[in-house]
């Protein structure tokens, strides 16, 4: 029971529509927790591969990738690089996992392997932050069902709400078949310009429909957030004074605190039915 307290804290980034600030926020989110001194894995199961490039990797050559870990050839422990970061780690990703679904797709517990293979390296990480497909494909189904959590990005545009109902129902089915203890970690609204009215609406309209779930945090358009994976960085490495980076330590904040009491919370209750069987 007291061993859970010390592993590592799966958090999928996920939402199937594209272009939401997905990458974005999975690459600054690990790096803003790395920042405070928390051992975190980017695990990266794109295959566009964008958040192992955002960290400045690049993973065309390597035999050793979420697609070998995926299909069972190589362990998640023999996969993990270090990046330019000291608490910062990653599985990259590689464009054979485009692949991936098909070929696993007749094999027994195939939603579970991504589950299976963290299984080994939880206990090395504080937290995992996992970069999935912009699809709800049968990777992004073994992401599920190996987090904890879901972060949901929700950009402040047109159509913001759009296709958020099927990923609910994805959630919900991977709640009741695969992995009863998934929550929602929050859902974050990118994107946002200050100057619109619109972007005020759709804040107020994801607030409606999912209530305190909706994190404090709002990551604004910033032009230094949108350069800096050309150069390989994240944005704190990139432009540690942009409001990009002051957004993501503040996410990375809200998280750790969450964490931090719910930790507490579990910890006192496992305290107590110790006692209770004493």
């Amino acid at each position: 029971m007291f061993a859970e307290v010390f592993m590592a804290k799966i958090i999928a980034i996920a939402n199937q529509k594209g272009g939401v600030g997905k990458t974005t926020t999975a690459v600054n989110l690990a790096a803003s927790i790395a920042a405070a001194e928390k051992k975190t894995l980017l695990f990266d199961i794109d295959p566009q591969a964008n958040a192992t490039s955002g960290v400045g990797c690049d993973s065309k050559h390597s035999e050793k990738t979420t697609y070998e870990v995926l299909i069972g050839t190589v362990e998640a422990s023999s996969a993990i690089l270090q990046t330019s970061m000291p608490f910062l780690s990653l599985i990259p990703s590689h464009i054979n996992l485009v692949g991936a679904d098909i070929e696993i797709v007749n094999e027994h517990n195939r939603e579970r392997k991504l589950h299976n293979a963290l299984e080994q390296v939880r206990k090395k990480f504080d937290y995992i932050v996992i970069d999935c497909p912009p699809s709800l494909s049968l990777i992004t189904l073994n992401a599920l069902t190996a987090a904890d959590s879901v972060l949901i990005p929700v950009q402040c545009e047109y159509y913001a709400l759009e296709g958020l109902g099927q990923l609910l129902n994805t959630i919900n089915m991977v709640k009741k078949t695969f992995n009863p203890n998934l929550d929602i970690e929050g859902v974050l609204m990118t994107m946002f310009d200050s100057r619109l009215r619109l972007s005020n609406q759709i804040v107020d309209e994801v607030k409606k429909y999912f209530g305190e779930k909706v994190f404090s945090t709002i990551v604004s358009r910033n032009v230094r957030l949108s350069e800096a994976p050309s150069f390989g960085k994240p944005i704190l490495l990139y432009d540690a004074l942009s409001s990009g980076t002051k957004h993501y330590m503040e996410l990375a904040q809200e998280i750790l605190k969450n964490h931090a009491k719910t930790s507490a919370h579990h910890a006192a209750h496992a305290k107590q039915h110790v006692s209770a069987v004493a």
